[in-house]
């Protein structure tokens, strides 16, 4: 679905992400880890094309991404930031509809896409005409999800998308969120600096080091076969790495 050939980038002569081949799974969850800094939300926005690389290519269902085809594909890719990325001066409903109106859906297909997604995210109906400074964080960042996925995309694209939650919010958002990734059964790719996260959400999970991937594994093994000290050294400074494992949430 996504690949990234000898993919490159530097800010002011900084190296950010050395040469990078990676490779993301049709219909399966990839996970970027690593600690801050070290390229993964680079790897993301070169993903759905916010940024260009400085080399390598960016190939999405067999074709690379460039000026001419940039839109087009966008519309296929989801994207969820930290934050929510909520315009303040428009409601949940003009959040999410914002994309669709801008093609020219019209009112009813509109209204029938939102219901599906309202029960999807399992936000409160009455939650839709709340402006962003009315709504608590896991509502955001419900609404947030509806309109990366008001289009229908084929893949999703999340970058920490918890990140700003408190722990308990966090933790019912964890579960909803992985049942609406095997529901839709899409391509998702999600950073997250939380090894347990990754090891709940991830089929593959990909530590970045440096701008660097190193190899790519579940968290079974890379716990047990470190292919490189690095992965033994972060496992280590995450408190309770392996908590998905107790669960049964490591596939």
């Amino acid at each position: 679905m996504l690949e990234l050939e000898k993919v490159t980038k530097s800010y002011n002569g900084q190296h950010v992400l050395k040469p990078t081949d990676l490779s993301v799974a049709d219909g399966r969850t990839t996970v970027l880890i690593g600690p801050s800094g070290c390229g993964k939300s680079t790897l993301l926005r070169l993903m759905i094309g916010l940024i260009r690389p400085d080399s390598g290519r960016v190939v999405f269902a067999g074709e690379e991404l460039n000026r001419d085809n940039l839109r087009a594909i966008r519309r296929r890719m989801g994207y969820v930031i930290q934050d929510g990325g909520l315009f303040p001066h428009l409601s949940a409903r003009d959040n999410v509809e914002l994309m669709a109106r801008h093609l020219g859906w019209d009112k009813e297909r509109r209204h029938r896409r939102l219901e599906e997604l309202v029960e999807l995210t399992q936000l409160w109906p009455e939650v839709l005409d709340r402006f962003p400074v009315q709504m608590s964080g896991g509502q955001q960042q419900r609404v947030s999800l509806m309109r990366a996925l008001m289009l229908d995309p084929d893949v999703l694209l999340l970058d920490e998308p918890l990140g700003a939650l408190d722990p308990m919010i966090r933790f019912e958002m964890q579960e909803e969120l992985r049942a609406i990734f095997q529901r839709l059964g899409k391509t998702v790719v999600m950073v997250t600096h939380d090894m347990g996260e990754a090891g709940f959400f991830g089929d593959t999970i990909v530590i970045m080091k440096e701008g660097v991937i190193l190899p790519q594994r579940g968290l079974r093994e890379l716990a047990e076969r470190p292919a490189d000290p690095f992965i033994s050294t972060f496992l280590q400074a995450r408190r309770h790495p392996l908590d998905a494992l107790q669960e049964g949430a490591c596939r």
